[in-house]
């Protein structure tokens, strides 16, 4: 797999505390990675930098082979990189619009957002809630709605914070299980996580923020016999 994103000399301080300094982070494309780290590493802080959220120092940045900055944040990322947040917002319209927002925003014809949504709709297993109101959803509902708001954006890049946090049972697992489906289509995924059963996924680099720095372990395929 070639390299989507590719971070030379990437360092964030709040006042006279470092962070973390990073000498290189390389994203492939259609790869997985599960960030971890004790609280208080920055994970959420990393993934907020990568979608243009927060600022940070950094040396040189290419995407796709192509140089670009983080700050200014440029188009070609903000196209192709989309951030799911712990907790996520549901606007008090209706699950099909919140899914559509993105598009609407971005200002698609409506016939193509309607397929795009019912399709996202299907991938993330919410069809049965296109009548619920947003405020009434479970977390595992809106854990998935933002899952699906995210993917209709078809990016290349998807960073998810914390995605199972405060899930348990089959909320859990139906996030977990669409993961794997998000990779097959060749996006890069980044989730940070404690959750074991993410950071065991096969062919799941584990990414881990320590003392500043970041280590990288590649998980072997499991093999059925």
């Amino acid at each position: 797999m070639s390299p989507m994103l590719d971070i030379a000399g990437l360092k964030k301080c709040f006042g006279q505390r470092l962070l973390f300094d990073i000498d290189r982070l390389v994203l492939r494309q259609g790869a997985a990675y599960a960030l971890t780290g004790l609280n208080g590493t920055g994970k959420s802080t990393l993934l907020r930098i990568l979608a243009g959220l927060e600022s940070a120092e950094v040396e040189s940045v290419r995407f796709l082979d192509a140089p670009v900055t983080l700050a200014p944040y440029p188009r070609a990322l903000r196209d192709a990189v989309v951030y799911v947040h712990q907790h996520p917002v549901m606007f008090s319209t209706s699950v099909p619009e919140n899914i559509a927002y993105g598009l609407s925003a971005r200002g698609l014809e409506r016939d193509e957002i309607v397929r795009r949504v019912d399709a996202a709709m299907q991938w993330a297993g919410v069809e049965h809630l296109r009548k619920s109101k947003p405020a009434t959803l479970s977390g595992g509902e809106k854990q998935r709605v933002a899952l699906a708001r995210a993917y209709v954006l078809q990016p290349k890049l998807l960073l998810l914070d914390e995605p199972t946090s405060n899930l348990d049972g089959a909320a859990r697992e139906q996030v977990i299980a669409l993961i794997p489906s998000l990779v097959a289509e060749g996006r890069t995924v980044v989730m940070a996580c404690h959750d074991r059963d993410l950071i065991s996924l096969p062919r799941v680099e584990r990414l881990k923020l320590r003392d500043g720095r970041l280590q990288a372990r590649q998980n072997r395929l499991r093999r059925v016999l």
